[in-house]
């Protein structure tokens, strides 16, 4: 109550060389006066709204029998501030809070998050050098497409950064603070997922946009292509193995633990999908069909990123247009766009488009889409039933709308079903 109360600046002893600091502006601080190999020395301990009374009293303990025993702790202190980094602090982080978990599938997920998203930008940072601007590197590339991972993943960084300025690796303000400090420059959650759906190509974009992505290099282009050809998730693509694949079989099976909703998917290929397979290149060491420069798994981000500069190059070609013709440049975002919400198509939208092209312009049964893109059966009642996964029917499915991807059959042409 004392330490929560004190409002007069100043310096209060707590006893064995702790003290409680008032600073003019109402901040709060932890500072060890305690003698380091025969010098006197004040060591900051964190500010109060990180470190409570009992951290610092243990921190505080800890610090003067290490330095009993002729160690410096200010010296450690230093050191391991100068070598954690944020993928190390993670590790830690994780290993502290094993206990916190419900379970080891909720851990896995937690983890998987940071990995997917913050891993790529920060991984490699040390934990004492990460700015506000670096989280709103890893944050702003899906605030507003895939928010509520965001937001999660916000919470998730702060608590990271959180046990990083307790440890003694980091000081300062959190960066990925929400109050005060991101709040300020994001949209608030709940206004952004009040957007709807993540933005989906039109459908009479996208032979256009089909034909523009395999005219594009490299491993995002190639994992892009199969995910669009295979109406996956983006998660499923990047984390996909070879093992997982029988290329005879033209058939992809991707284990329960990696789908979202926990039962293995069978995905039947296509022979462009397998073709595009078949002229991958292959890593030693590496598992991941579509891997990253060093042999890791992909992010997320790489493969959005294909689709942003798709869409920028778009937009300076319609420019471009407008000029030869002379006529003046629109200023609205075109190329690329979802018809409904205007803004730019991102990867996952591609499965909303293909929903799209089933229910509204061919034959096939609704439920055969559903099955496909790996969503949860609604009816209990059906769910209950229902044991087969219509693998050889999604088969001529998926051939019609790899077919309708390039041009060679209408988008609102209507294919009977069972005419095949």
């Amino acid at each position: 109550m004392f330490v929560r109360n004190m409002k007069e600046p100043g310096r209060y002893a707590d006893g064995h060389g702790l003290y409680l600091f008032v600073d003019r502006s109402g901040a709060k601080r932890w500072v060890q006066r305690l003698v380091i190999q025969g010098k006197r020395t004040d060591l900051g301990l964190g500010p109060v709204s990180l470190v409570s009374l009992a951290e610092a009293r243990s921190l505080a303990e800890a610090n003067r029998r290490l330095a009993r025993s002729g160690g410096d702790p200010l010296h450690e202190k230093r050191e391991a501030r100068e070598v954690l980094t944020f993928a190390q602090a993670v590790e830690r982080y994780l290993e502290k809070k094993r206990a916190e978990f419900r379970n080891d599938k909720h851990r896995k997920q937690w983890r998987a998050t940071l990995d997917t998203y913050a891993g790529p930008v920060i991984g490699p940072k040390r934990v004492a050098d990460i700015t506000r601007l670096d989280v709103l590197r890893v944050l702003e590339p899906i605030w507003e497409t895939k928010t509520e991972t965001a937001s999660r993943l916000r919470g998730r960084i702060e608590a990271v950064l959180s046990w990083a300025t307790v440890a003694g690796h980091r000081m300062g303000d959190n960066p990925a603070r929400w109050a005060g400090n991101l709040s300020e420059l994001l949209p608030k959650p709940g206004k952004v997922a009040a957007k709807g759906n993540h933005p989906a190509l039109a459908l009479a974009d996208l032979p256009r946009w089909w034909a523009d992505l395999r005219t594009r290099e490299g491993m995002a282009a190639r994992a892009l292509q199969f995910l669009t050809l295979t109406a996956a998730r983006s998660g499923e693509v990047r984390g996909m193995t070879w093992d997982e694949v029988e290329l005879e079989a033209k058939l992809w099976t991707v284990p329960a633990a990696r789908m979202k909703m926990s039962r293995e998917h069978r995905v039947p290929l296509t022979d462009e999908a397998v073709a595009v397979l078949r002229a991958l290149p292959r890593l030693d060491g590496s598992p991941y069909v579509f891997f990253a420069p060093r042999g890791g798994m992909m992010s997320d981000m790489t493969i959005s990123a294909v689709m942003r500069r798709m869409q920028e190059a778009e937009e300076r070609r319609l420019t471009e247009v407008d000029r030869k013709a002379g006529r003046k440049p629109s200023t609205a975002s075109r190329g690329y766009l979802d018809p409904r919400s205007k803004r730019p198509a991102v990867p996952h939208g591609l499965r909303s488009s293909f929903r799209d092209w089933v229910s509204e312009h061919t034959s096939y049964p609704g439920d055969m889409a559903e099955v496909a893109l790996a969503h949860k059966i609604s009816n209990a009642v059906e769910a209950a039933y229902r044991r087969g996964d219509q693998l050889e029917k999604r088969r001529q499915m998926m051939e019609d709308w790899g077919q309708m991807l390039q041009g060679t059959r209408s988008a609102t042409a209507a294919t009977p079903y069972g005419d095949n």
